[in-house]
């Protein structure tokens, strides 16, 4: 599907990758790994065409359809958003265009009709509509806004409908730079589903690992001045990539323990007439053995560290009956909340539900409609906006001024030093703020806090802009932070999973309580609760599509069956509806018992106001409707197939 030859990227004197030769396939998943500012986005960019390569090559198969996400396209905001979704497929939307002219026209050439008809059929573009909805809808924007204009989108969603326009367009190669950024978790599920049925050539960037785990089927990593191909998903990349460091270096060991080993025989013995001959094959030994140069890794970590200045009271953050709107739209409903000193209280759910409101309110930055926020004794925030724009509010200051205002006593080598703890060295610290990049950003906010000490630490969506290996040193400090409080929305699971000891789910109906880990809330609301069951309402969306298949099946058939014969099989046509759509029923019925349960489980204070006898009761409720709902499937499967069967 691509292949590539020899490819390299340089600026000036520096080299991003040469060398790099790779064939990537149909109905493979590449994750595009690496540090931030190793070459990443350049590969994509010289893959599409859209840059430049310094050498080598890139060969697309021929009439190989590209889809690419490309987070600056410009975008009319009085464009219907399903208009803009179904411009993706620019065969099919070109082809009704030009249908609706010729059919307009005084004379309409029957030949072209013909032909535009046949292209629009053969590219399914009378279900263009149904898919486009379908996307939108997985991407978490309602059906209900679909005709609307794209005005009414925050720049966040509008990339979610660029997204749609890529997948809508069938592409035989994906190209994606970071698609989970502006997702919610919900949608980010839907897009590693869609992912996983797709045929096509896919290479993503991303630095969320749990998506990377979930999707890719190889990783291609961006490192030592080159791109190198790795079977597997992201965990068993990490841990090859290791595995093969380590034994360069255990090679390089033993051939510099045996080098030094001859040499000292010959520094020892090679003076002595007697051992001259054996002296001089050891040093012809010596020049043969060669000696592999490790390339430096682009990777670096920052190191991060929060410690507090002191400990705060038990009770930190106690938000009473706080409201907020937006016009006509309400986002927060009378939300009350308790924090206490220790806690690591992740908050989770759709994005436009409230959640970065929430951490504006409680930090100050944003005035409720009604109710109270009160911090308690000692307690002292450090505050991690999703928009870095929001802290670092001064384009023309540069790090070491940023730093320097939070900490104006400071001498200049303990403000160098927390900034080269973040990775800002040399003349990185006299770089404009206005023109950092989203991972400098988000570092330099991170060590501002830092030096602040505070204990309480309210963070939202802070791995949005950093690499893996930033993700992953910020997860180890804040382990570290055991004296402070934490408190933080993100959609990366892995990071969720890592840290949080109490889950706030944010739902439309309201705010979920759950004392413990994002594994054990999972484990007892299940990871697919909050989606509405896929299987019923493919069931129901099918109904009304087979209702007439199953109609017209009806009919008796002709041929060498008896009368009797014929009548049973059309009396049993009759009754093949009914049964159907009486298990579908049921299937429904069983799934929302499901999901009242998992409701209850997640209900504040469930355990402590209930019966241990009533909660085994439903537990083992719970516990017998798995085994009825796949009953009922394949009934409904079984079903299906008869009357298919049936029909023909």
């Amino acid at each position: 599907m691509i292949g590539i030859i020899d490819l390299g990227k340089a600026y000036g004197a520096r080299t991003l990758f040469e060398g790099v030769s790779l064939k990537l396939v149909s109905g493979s998943r590449y994750g595009l790994v690496g540090a931030n500012g190793s070459g990443k986005t350049t590969f994509l960019e010289i893959v599409s065409g859209d840059e430049a390569a310094s050498e080598g090559t890139v060969t697309i198969s021929k009439g190989a359809r590209i889809g690419v996400l490309r987070q600056d396209r410009f975008l009319r905001d009085e464009d219907a958003i399903l208009d803009v979704a179904m411009a993706g497929d620019e065969l099919v939307t070109r082809a009704f265009a030009e249908q609706r002219v010729v059919a307009a026209s005084d004379s309409p050439d029957p030949a072209r009709l013909v032909e535009l008809e046949d292209v629009i059929r053969t590219h399914d573009g009378y279900t263009l509509e149904a898919r486009a909805s379908a996307i939108l809808e997985g991407l978490g924007i309602p059906v209900a806004s679909h005709r609307q204009p794209l005005a009414i989108l925050s720049g966040g969603f509008k990339l979610r409908v660029l997204l749609a326009q890529v997948l809508i367009g069938g592409p035989d190669v994906l190209l994606l730079d970071e698609p989970t950024n502006h997702l919610d978790i919900l949608s980010i599920r839907w897009l590693e589903k869609f992912l996983a049925g797709y045929q096509g050539c896919a290479v993503v960037i991303s630095h969320d690992q749990r998506f990377l785990d979930n999707v890719a089927t190889d990783i291609l990593d961006v490192d030592y001045g080159t791109i190198t191909l790795y079977p597997g998903n992201y965990s068993a990349f990490a841990r090859e990539k290791v595995a093969i460091r380590e034994r360069k270096e255990a090679e390089i060991a033993r051939a510099e323990a045996t080098i030094a080993e001859k040499k000292a025989w010959v520094e020892r013995f090679g003076a002595k007439a007697t051992k001259a001959r054996q002296a001089q094959s050891r040093l012809k030994q010596i020049e043969k053995i060669e000696v592999e140069e490790l390339e430096a890794s682009s990777r670096r970590a920052p190191l991060f560290q929060f410690v507090p200045e002191r400990k705060s009271g038990r009770d930190v953050l106690e938000v009473a009956n706080v409201s907020k709107a937006y016009g006509e739209k309400k986002v927060l409903t009378d939300v009350s909340i308790v924090v206490r000193r220790g806690e690591r209280v992740a908050i989770i759910g759709p994005n436009g539900l409230g959640k970065s409101t929430l951490l504006k309110i409680a930090t100050g930055n944003l005035a409720p409609d009604a109710g109270t926020v009160k911090w308690g004794h000692e307690t002292r925030v450090g505050y991690f906006a999703q928009d870095h724009h929001e802290t670092l509010v001064d384009p023309d200051a540069t790090p070491i001024d940023v730093i320097w205002n939070a900490v104006p006593k400071a001498e200049t080598s303990y403000v160098r030093g927390q900034l080269g703890r973040v990775l800002f060295s040399g003349d990185d610290v006299k770089k404009k703020v206005g023109a950092l990049s989203g991972g400098e950003a988000a570092r330099l906010v991170f060590c501002r806090i830092m030096v602040e000490k505070p204990n309480v630490l309210v963070l939202d969506e802070p791995t949005n802009h950093l690499d893996l290996e930033a993700i992953e040193a910020l997860v180890e400090s804040l382990r570290a932070f055991e004296e402070g409080t934490l408190v933080f929305v993100s959609h990366d699971r892995a990071f969720v999973s890592a840290l949080a000891t109490r889950i706030l789910e944010v739902t439309p109906q309201g705010f979920r309580d759950f004392p413990g880990t994002y594994d054990e809330y999972l484990e007892r609301c299940g990871d697919d609760h909050l989606d509405a069951d896929t299987v019923a309402l493919k069931a129901k969306r099918e109904k009304a599509v087979r209702a007439d298949t199953a109609g017209k099946g009806a009919t008796a058939p002709g041929g060498a069956l008896s009368w009797e014969e014929q009548k049973k099989r059309a009396n049993r046509l009759k009754q093949l509806p009914v049964k159907r759509d009486e298990v579908v029923a049921a299937i429904e019925a069983a799934e929302a018992r499901k999901a009242a349960i998992h409701a209850k489980w997640c209900e504040p204070g469930y355990y402590e106001n209930t019966s241990p006898a009533d909660v085994a009761k439903l537990e083992e409720e719970e516990k017998a409707l798995g085994p009825k709902i796949d009953a009922l499937l394949a009934e409904w499967e079984a079903l299906e197939a008869e009357l298919a069967q049936a029909s023909r």
